[in-house]
């Protein structure tokens, strides 16, 4: 009768020692997620009543008792976040470096959104203080509010983001003139291209498992915003040699696949690119634009979550607060698109959620 030792090593002692309790805490999370016959469940509710007194029964337990009738699906998304937000708190927290690095990584994404969605929501004469409501609570910091001042990505550099740390992202975007909206959107990808290339630099040097697991994560969104930033640009101002400025370039698809979607001019020729890619073929052929077909979208979303599943299989790496955080968003806009079906009565697609296994 043989067996097999483990041998632990001095770092993962270490890595138990400094985040073992915050991993358990979060495999714990990840055990709480719902499992398909949740779902089922929550597709035969014929109200939002029903649908809150089943989620009432999972790991979100009580979380929407304060509110009153009639639920509203805003409501409903709002507590969703409200509930990911504090289980991130508490974890970052707690949390000693590099994984506090690690975790604030995860907030920066955020950050970019609510600046864009600021300077986008001022340029149509919105209130800022709506505005500040709507900001994704992991990504907002101080220096938010003054984003009003801003009339160049200049000022928005000086006035809001040069203590931040987001700043090094955004020292590519200080030559764009204005701040008009199609330049907010070449700035909200150009600054989240230095961002995926950073925490992709980062993982790397942490090494071991983290670099292992988060690789392939990372160059998979890198690879997707390359592929939505070229399908969204068809039909606008943004230039072919623009939108190459945009793409990461730590994704499969860099160099050669990037050589050829900067020059693509519609959908059928991204399509042509993605053929060099098995991984990426797959997902364009499984994909349509017919009445029960997948979205492209939504073929992305599934393969994101078939990635951030498969971190969990591994052990003493950081990739699970991050997989968690990634898994537990599928989940709410799972949530949610079923909730919208519910309060339209409009079940035809009830059940286009994304699965999580």
């Amino acid at each position: 009768h043989t067996h097999t030792t483990h041998t632990t090593t001095m770092s993962e002692t270490q890595f138990n020692m400094d985040h073992g309790y915050l991993e358990g805490l979060v495999r714990g999370f990840r055990g709480g997620i719902l499992k398909e016959s949740d779902y089922q469940n929550l597709c035969q509710c014929e109200t939002l009543e029903d649908l809150k007194l089943h989620l009432a029964t999972t790991d979100y337990g009580n979380f929407l008792q304060n509110e009153s009738p009639p639920l509203a699906v805003s409501t409903i998304d709002d507590k969703l976040r409200d509930k990911l937000v504090n289980e991130f708190r508490h974890i970052r927290n707690q949390a000693v470096e590099p994984l506090a690095t690690f975790m604030d990584f995860i907030t920066y994404g955020y950050m970019i959104d609510n600046i864009i969605l600021l300077i986008t929501g001022l340029l149509h004469d919105r209130d800022m203080q709506e505005l500040i409501l709507k900001c994704h609570p992991l990504g907002v910091f101080p220096e938010l509010r003054a984003v009003s001042v801003a009339q160049t990505p200049a000022d928005l550099y000086n006035a809001v983001l040069i203590d931040t740390p987001i700043a090094p992202f955004f020292l590519n975007c200080l030559s764009e003139q204005d701040l008009d909206e199609l330049n907010a959107e070449i700035i909200r990808n150009r600054l989240y291209k230095d961002y995926l290339e950073s925490f992709y630099q980062f993982c790397q040097t942490i090494g071991g498992a983290t670099a292992d697991v988060m690789g392939p994560i990372l160059q998979f969104e890198a690879d997707r915003r390359a592929f939505n930033i070229t399908i969204n640009s068809f039909g606008t101002e943004l230039t072919k040699e623009d939108r190459e400025t945009l793409y990461p370039t730590i994704g499969r698809l860099y160099p050669e696949g990037l050589a050829k979607l900067a020059p693509c001019s519609d959908y059928d020729e991204v399509q042509r690119v993605a053929e060099y890619y098995p991984e990426y073929r797959e997902l364009f052929n499984r994909s349509g634009s017919g009445a029960g077909d997948r979205t492209l979208e939504d073929m992305f979303f599934e393969t994101e979550v078939k990635l951030n599943t498969l971190s969990f299989m591994q052990q003493f790496h950081y990739g699970v607060f991050y997989s968690f955080v990634r898994l537990k968003e599928q989940e709410c806009r799972n949530i949610v698109w079923i909730a919208e079906c519910i309060a339209q009565d409009h079940r035809a697609k009830i059940h286009s959620y994304i699965p999580i296994l």
